[in-house]
């Protein structure tokens, strides 16, 4: 398949559906489901979710029981198989069927032209409005079964999965309505069993709140499951006698809601999302209790394959994806991830200093993002222990290349927070050592190379640690989480090092919301938010290489946007290159597209085409996999702030420091095209 197919990159496209019901009319409800498939079908849905007793109405009560009813199902049944022969989407439809003795309530399963297996309702209610029992027969006892619909033969039992052979991954569980509700529904032992794509067909007449209980339900299923949960309840068309409905449809993967329609609908509705497949399955294997539920309850299933033969054109992405995975553009989830991260990291640098006898705190300001927020945080620090900002050390510590601008915000902000500040000029040391060693910028040359950038960051460092041991204190690092995935750390006598980091956990990407969350909260005063302000707004540079033009950290290890991008789908999923260059572009190809976090700056909002992708992708798996992991291995301590996962190797990510790229740059390159 080709880069641009979702299916190329583990996504199955799914479908909750609902429509106007023709009560007791089933050949009109087959042609609504055949409406909707074929729609369903043009836009490359792999599996199509349908109410409850789609075939003959939910509501119909007594009717149920009537043959000429029954007749008329099988026959609409016939019809919706028979028209299912040229289309995509795996159906499943609602349909009271006969088994043996009794009425049952089941999820039949169709796909180009054959029923491929029955699923009954297992769990009948028979509380409140409910008298189900009174008709139908529960399903829970029908594992391992079959049964004949129109002379055929079918697989029938609550333990059927549906495995595509040709998707990876896409494997099928239906059940009905009440199942979802009891404390063990069967869609949690087929999850372990291996379902992937949890379905539900439901009736459930609304009434006021019960939307948001199944929101609860459908989220908590799909988050515990580890699986995509879809949802279709009945609407429109079902009998009002003294009930009501509102056609809900949901599609929620692993605790996130995907789609939705409207509630009370007005003809066809249906949501779209495209699972994803590789996620799910990373999840199940990251999480390893996961599995160990599945051999102490050991659930039996039977499973029954077909083949999808999926489109390979370009239908393209059926999902929002967060531009800024670190930074969610939802304001509400943003203001809260900002509070919580702002204080788990004063929350930890508080509780260190209590555990070594409240030391003082000694930290390089450079007027930068990294080094203002960790000032912040430890004057937060100070602030709530009762202790005065003056037990904050901090020293501007300019170089041959620091700008008035930053040193200039770098001392505002000092004088703004009441803490000790002081400037100490590396130059004249960097330069004797440059001339001790030999080195060409030590005799005037204009050679600025990594090492003459080294000389200036170690001795910002290492100055730092004697004066805390001179002055009774810690040194507080400032590194943050992109430059440690990146290797934009100088080792050891350096910026890689500290006593305490509270930055370790925190993306580049999240860290200028986080200043901006502390402006708009005012955490501090009117001076000290001006001073942040600006900070934000300047050009992120380590201002090591003297020039007329500012030195760009972006330019050398590319986009904090992408790379950040990246390093989250790295860490949280374990996604290959391509998918992530598959991601990256539907995020990022087009600045008007979707929504940005809140207070983005209009100027930086870009687009990347495919070839930056790819380029910054190449970089990124170069510097991650194959240089930086030796810094990561000797990192100080520091919270872990995001549900992305940390770069610790006590915590999220333990790898050789001597390991290679070579496998993520040929797959990379294997599968993405250049342009």
């Amino acid at each position: 398949m080709g880069f641009t197919s979702v299916y190329s990159h583990g996504f199955a496209r799914v479908a909750a559906c609902t429509q106007r019901t023709a009560l007791a009319d089933p050949p009109a409800n087959a042609e609504a489901v055949l409406r909707q498939a074929r729609a369903c079908h043009d836009e490359g849905v792999a599996v199509a979710v349908f109410p409850e007793l789609t075939l003959s109405g939910y509501s119909i009560e007594d009717l149920l029981l009537q043959d000429p009813l029954l007749d008329a199902v099988e026959t609409a049944l016939a019809q919706v198989v028979d028209g299912s022969r040229d289309l995509l989407p795996v159906l499943v439809v609602g349909a009271p069927l006969r088994h043996r003795n009794r009425i049952y309530n089941a999820a039949v399963v169709v796909h180009r032209g054959r029923i491929l297996g029955v699923a009954p309702k297992s769990y009948l209610p028979t509380y409140r409005e409910f008298y189900e029992r009174r008709q139908l027969a529960p399903g829970d006892d029908q594992a391992g079964g079959d049964t004949t619909i129109n002379g055929e033969k079918v697989p029938f039992g609550p333990d059927l999965l549906f495995a595509a052979t040709d998707v990876p991954g896409l494997v099928l569980h239906a059940e009905v309505c009440e199942d979802m509700w009891v404390p063990i529904p069967p869609s949690a032992e087929a999850a372990l069993a291996g379902a992937t794509v949890l379905v539900n067909l439901s009736g459930s007449p609304i009434t006021v709140g019960r939307a948001e209980d199944r929101r609860l339900l459908v989220c908590s299923a799909s988050s515990r499951c580890l699986a995509a949960y879809v949802y279709a309840a009945a609407g429109e068309g079902e009998s009002t006698t003294d009930l009501s409905w509102d056609g809900q449809t949901l599609v929620y993967e692993n605790g996130v809601l995907l789609a939705e329609t409207d509630r009370f609908p007005d003809g066809d509705r249906r949501a779209v999302a495209d699972v994803d497949l590789d996620l799910l399955r990373q999840e199940r294997a990251r999480m390893g209790t996961f599995d160990d539920n599945r051999r102490h309850h050991d659930p039996q299933a039977r499973t029954v394959e077909f083949t999808l033969d999926p489109p390979d054109a370009d239908l393209g992405l059926r999902r929002e994806l967060e531009r800024f995975p670190f930074v969610p553009s939802d304001d509400a989830r943003l203001e809260q991830d900002c509070y919580e991260a702002y204080n788990i990291q004063v929350a930890g640098l508080a509780q260190r200093l209590a555990a070594i006898g409240d030391p003082k705190v000694v930290i390089g300001v450079s007027g930068g993002l990294d080094s203002t927020h960790a000032l912040i945080v430890a004057a937060q620090v100070m602030d709530k222990a009762g202790r005065p900002r003056s037990d904050i050390l901090a020293f501007t510590m300019p170089g041959f290349a620091t700008s008035d601008h930053t040193k200039g915000n770098a001392w505002a902000l000092m004088r703004a927070l009441g803490v000790t500040a002081a400037e100490l000029d590396i130059q004249p040391t960097a330069g004797l050592m440059l001339r001790e060693m030999g080195h060409p910028a030590g005799a005037g040359e204009t050679v600025y190379d990594v090492t003459f950038e080294n000389v200036q960051a170690g001795l910002r460092t290492d100055y730092l640690f004697r004066i805390a041991n001179q002055r009774g204190g810690i040194v507080l690092g400032t590194g943050d989480l992109s430059e440690l995935a990146l290797g934009w750390a100088t080792y050891g006598v350096g910026d890689q090092m500290s006593h305490y980091n509270v930055n370790g956990g925190i993306p580049k990407t999240f860290i200028q919301h986080l200043i901006r969350w502390v402006i708009a909260t005012e955490q501090f005063d009117t001076e000290v938010g001006a001073t942040l302000q600006s900070i934000v707004d300047t050009e992120i540079s380590p201002e090591l290489v003297p020039g007329e033009t500012a030195q760009s950290t972006e330019a050398s290890v590319g986009p904090y946007a992408l790379q950040d991008f990246t390093l989250f789908h790295v860490l949280r999923y374990g996604f290959r290159p391509s998918k992530i260059a598959f991601l990256a572009w539907h995020a990022w190809r087009d600045a008007d597209a979707g929504d940005w976090p809140h207070a983005y700056p209009g100027a930086k909002k870009v687009a990347y085409d495919l070839a930056e992708v790819r380029r910054w992708l190449e970089v990124f798996c170069q510097r991650f996999f194959g240089f930086s992991q030796f810094k990561r291995s000797a990192l100080p301590n520091g919270p872990k702030v995001s549900a992305g996962g940390s770069l610790s190797p006590r915590g999220d990510w333990r790898a050789p420091s001597d390991g290679s790229a070579a496998l993520w740059l040929a797959e990379l390159r294997a599968n993405v095209p250049p342009a």
